[in-house]
């Protein structure tokens, strides 16, 4: 990629131990530098940007006082490692970030050395970096392990769990805690009330300020910290949970003042033992649009960096499944008093905005806690409440002890509704929904519905509403086919499917987003198509119906195959003792990277193309000229 921008500087790194090389006042022309290379690639490629932007100062100055890759930085959830990349050896290759092929949208081991632990899912930074430690430790390796979590992150329990045990051993780990105020949806919750608290107190700017005087001119300035720690830390900033952690917490400090930040690290490198450094960023730093509205640039398009606004998409007439769900929830909240929603921290990517507006007393956003939303909403349920979880698939995946310990042992009316399920697109493995078919069909009671439609999606919410016991709708990222959404609510029949086509020979099941391509593809073989609804309960009567009237069966599933719908089939038919050839398409055994979600599935053999081609390599006895009678 040729970068005509001014970037002198970097354009002599490559490397980490080439940074390590300037001296320290070519460190803040550098960020600079680094910062406009940043708003450049992401303008071009799209991608997560004003997190980054707000870590420019902090990256620099880690690799410049750690010996990375050899001392190892662990980034939380990756939405702000962006300068890093640029900094490690990929500053050619950004513009092809969550592009297929390209670089993948969070660290990733196999992508880079300098990557030092896979991330995507929030709080996992201090668990991991403390594990490394501790490993490290006991090969008598003298290495750093630093740990960068947000304050949006460091919300979820699992942060909490690790700093108490690291506490307990005395670990070698460095806890960098990057206060921005902000995660991706606004942070909530009484932590980030008292960091916020404290920052805005006249008192904390005065001694932050004397904190720089200290921290950045007098050599013994950790001792001279140490000694008056019990004096400063009581009465100014919210060091003391951490310190009863067992950590020694340090700052606030700027985090974009790069020399403060530079010998702050330098002195924290040589302390043994768990250090907590809090630094004070502004998310969207130094590109204005991004500093006066950071959610809308948190993940953005390719857009045009001269102008003051993100490019707006065309209109649709037809809205995503996100938006019929957030359109669901406002009507079903006006019919029943009942209804409670909750997301974790995630009210903007769920459909929450104009619930939240609407309901406020009825919203509940707990911030980045899945195994807390879950049981909040069985606690609600036991009460006569009717809570709806609003939630990624593949952030369910953290909740599952809860799914069933907390829900369906119960059997509490909690209706989860499943964004994102199957391929997701640019983001990458780590947030497919790729699994829940499978981790949610094994668990009784659960009730587990697929709509093919934008309508149908409307008409399962309010049928997994309605259904005494905990319910589920599974939706895709994106839009449907363009079916028209009815204002009626009607429930659908539990557990039983529709024919979409009536053919011969062949009968393709299908569910949820593959019903679509399934049509198109039947078209070349004259096959009946089943929009099946339902994986739990499955519609029996009318698979034994069609094994009566057809030659092959076909399942399609966004869904990994083991122990997915197709396997649910599989299991009917063999328990009733029937042999017939059965075709089981759906997501391989292995986890697909980044590109758009179209590319994934044609990847996947689950687009039109892929399924005819599948049927007709398993299905050669169909001949041409039954095929031409078929059709």
């Amino acid at each position: 990629m040729n970068y005509s921008g001014h970037t002198p500087i970097l354009d002599t790194i490559n490397l980490p131990a080439d940074l390590r090389k300037l001296r320290k006042s070519q460190l803040k022309p550098l960020a600079k530098e680094l910062r406009d290379y940043l708003t450049h690639t992401v303008s071009i490629s799209g991608g997560h940007f004003s997190a980054g932007l707000g870590t420019v100062e902090l990256t620099v100055a880690l690799h410049y006082v750690f010996n990375t890759p050899e001392d190892q930085l662990v980034w939380d959830v990756g939405h702000q490692a962006y300068p890093h990349k640029i900094l490690t050896g990929r500053k050619e290759r950004m513009t092809t970030i969550r592009t297929h092929g390209g670089i993948a949208a969070f660290p990733s081991r196999t992508e880079s050395e300098y990557d030092a632990f896979g991330v995507g899912h929030s709080s996992t930074s201090i668990s991991a970096a403390l594990g490394m430690a501790i490993a490290s430790a006991r090969k008598g390796e003298n290495k750093q392990m630093v740990a960068i979590i947000g304050d949006g992150s460091i919300t979820g329990g699992m942060a909490y769990e690790a700093m108490n045990h690291a506490g307990s051993i005395d670990a070698n780990l460095l806890v960098i805690l990057n206060d921005n105020e902000m995660s991706i949806s606004p942070n909530v919750g009484a932590m980030s009330n008292y960091l916020t608290k404290v920052l805005s107190s006249r008192l904390y700017s005065s001694v932050r300020e004397e904190s720089k005087k200290v921290l950045s001119n007098i050599p013994s300035a950790w001792e001279l910290a140490r000694r008056t720690e019990e004096h400063i830390k009581g009465m100014v900033v919210p060091g003391t949970l951490f310190e009863e952690l067992g950590f020694n917490y340090i700052g606030p400090i700027d985090g974009h003042d790069i020399d403060v930040l530079v010998a702050t690290l330098e002195n924290l490198k040589a302390m043994p033992g768990p250090r907590l450094l809090h630094i004070v960023t502004k998310k969207g730093k130094g590109y204005a649009p991004a500093e006066k509205d950071p959610l809308a640039y948190h993940g953005v398009p390719a857009f045009d960096p001269s102008k003051d606004s993100l490019p707006k998409s065309a209109p649709s007439p037809h809205p995503t499944y996100t938006e019929v769900f957030g359109n669901w929830l406002c009507d079903m909240a006006e019919q029943d008093e009942r209804l409670l929603g909750i997301t974790p921290a995630m009210r903007e990517g769920s459909g929450l905005v104009k619930f939240s507006e609407r309901f406020p007393k009825r919203y509940f956003d707990v911030a980045i806690a899945e195994q807390h939303a879950v049981t909040l909403a069985a606690g609600q349920a036991c009460q006569g409440a009717k809570p709806v979880v609003a939630i990624y698939s593949t952030f369910l995946q953290r909740a599952y002890d809860q799914l069933i310990h907390d829900v369906a042992i119960q059997n509490l009316d909690v209706l989860f509704a499943l964004d994102r399920a199957g391929l997701v697109g640019p983001d990458g493995p780590t947030h497919a929904g790729s699994f829940d078919y499978s981790f949610m069909r094994c668990i009784p009671n659960l009730l587990i519905m697929a709509p093919a439609d934008e309508n149908e999606c409307r008409q399962m919410l309010y049928t997994g509403f309605i259904h005494e016991g905990p319910a589920s709708v599974r939706y895709p990222r994106g839009k449907g086919p363009g079916v028209e959404v009815q204002k009626m609510m009607t429930a659908l029949p539990i557990g039983k499917g529709e024919i979409r086509r009536q053919g011969s020979k062949i009968a393709i099941l299908a569910w949820g987003s593959m019903v679509a391509p399934a049509l198109k593809a039947a078209d070349q073989f004259g096959a009946t198509v089943v929009n099946m609804r339902f994986v739990k309960p499955l519609d029996e009567a009318l698979i034994l119906e069609l094994t009566k009237s057809h030659e092959m069966l076909v399942t399609i599933e966004e869904n990994v195959l083991s122990g997915g719908a197709g396997n649910a089939v599989n299991q009917y038919l063999q328990a009733q003792r029937i042999l017939m050839p059965v075709l089981n398409l759906g997501l391989p055994d292995a986890f697909i990277e980044q590109g758009t979600r179209e590319e994934l599935l044609a990847i996947a053999g689950l687009d039109a193309k892929g399924i005819a081609k599948s049927i007709e390599a398993f299905y050669p006895e169909l001949s041409p000229e039954e095929l031409a009678v078929a059709v």
